[in-house]
């Protein structure tokens, strides 16, 4: 049978195309979350990140990694984060969140926009190119690599785009988890303002958790609470981006010659973006049954931890110290930036 160009590829090519790298992806989150089971403190997450790094600097690994996996990896990196962020609405009940108080909602709501337009800023000041302070800004203040996937959804950002801002949050994220639990003491912080801190503070939800743990059942309910709040605050701005970006396109399209084509603009809000927030009513209506949220819990973490896997993969760590050194120090600087409003917010909290 002859192929002819320009042909689609049959459902079952991609899917032979596709199979190596998904399995990878696969066996790095159950080994993931076979460490994360023995090493509690380490997240899954970041575990997934960090095996997918090592694979793609190991020498003989790393060929198969661009090569016959490379393919399955970008699905998992992309697709795959996204049912991962449906799965993760599981997990925001606005009961929970309104049971704070309008302030301390406020307030968290206030970091989360500082932080963002902050990080923004020092992406500017640092002269980062293209969507790297835009998608930094989204992951370190809301919630990690998930937002960074959904912006960069919106926003159109190539697949090898999202890697470095990743990297970075996953960094940080893992600096947290060593750092903060050293400065409870000194800072004064009992386990609840503790909690607050690093639930206002820390990226991703997996993160949230190993550092609040070190204080106490009292600082990770008060840290998971906390930063589920900061969770929510990723439809809004994803859906403002998305606006902005349509309007964008269509000023450009305006302004650019007519070609005849039917004008093709990206989502204001992404279908899994809906998916999430449909998640998260369920949860709030108290109908779904336990075991339906702890199934939901575990498709979370094979999704995201595969999609991180995957993401992971495309970091060559000789080319991130040789073009990325400005965007960490400028992440770092981001970092400090963000504990220091989450600090201020719990200070405010708590008087």
């Amino acid at each position: 049978m002859v192929k002819l160009d320009g042909a689609k590829p049959s459902t079952g090519a991609t899917a032979r195309k596709l199979a190596p790298g998904i399995t990878a992806a696969l066996l790095a989150v159950v080994l993931s979350l076979l460490v994360h089971s023995m090493v509690p403190i380490l997240p899954a997450m970041t575990i997934a990140v960090v095996l997918g790094i090592v694979c793609a600097n190991l020498p003989g690994i790393s060929g198969l990694c661009q090569g016959p996996w490379r393919a399955g990896l970008n699905f998992a990196g992309k697709h795959l984060m996204r049912a991962g962020i449906v799965f993760l609405g599981l997990k925001l009940s606005l009961g929970d969140i309104m049971d704070l108080g309008w302030v301390s909602v406020l307030l968290i709501v206030v970091v989360v926009l500082l932080s963002f337009a902050g990080t923004l800023a020092l992406g500017k000041l640092f002269k980062l190119g293209g969507d790297t302070p835009l998608l930094i800004a989204t992951g370190f203040s809301i919630c990690g690599a998930s937002a960074i996937g959904a912006m960069a959804a919106v926003k159109g950002t190539k697949h090898e785009d999202t890697v470095l801002p990743v990297a970075l949050v996953t960094l940080c994220g893992t600096l947290a988890i060593g750092i903060l639990p050293l400065l409870m003491q000194p800072l004064g912080l009992a386990p609840l303002e503790f909690g607050q801190w690093v639930g206002a503070g820390v990226h991703d939800v997996g993160q949230v958790v190993a550092t609040a743990q070190t204080a106490g059942a009292v600082a990770l309910s008060a840290a998971v609470v906390v930063k589920l709040t900061r969770v929510v605050m990723l439809a809004p701005i994803v859906g403002v981006a998305g606006a902005m970006e349509r309007k964008r396109q269509a000023r450009a399209l305006a302004s650019g010659p007519n070609t005849g084509l039917p004008a093709k603009f990206p989502p204001v809000v992404p279908l899994f973006v809906v998916g999430f927030l449909l998640m998260a009513a369920l949860r709030t209506t108290g109908w779904l049954p336990g075991f339906v949220i702890d199934a939901g819990s575990t498709a979370q973490d094979i999704a995201l931890g595969a999609a991180l896997f995957g993401l992971g993969s495309s970091i060559r760590v000789r080319e991130l110290f040789a073009t990325g050194m400005r965007a960490s120090v400028m992440a770092l600087c981001s970092w400090a930036l963000i504990a220091s409003l989450a600090f201020g917010a719990v200070h405010l909290m708590s008087h």
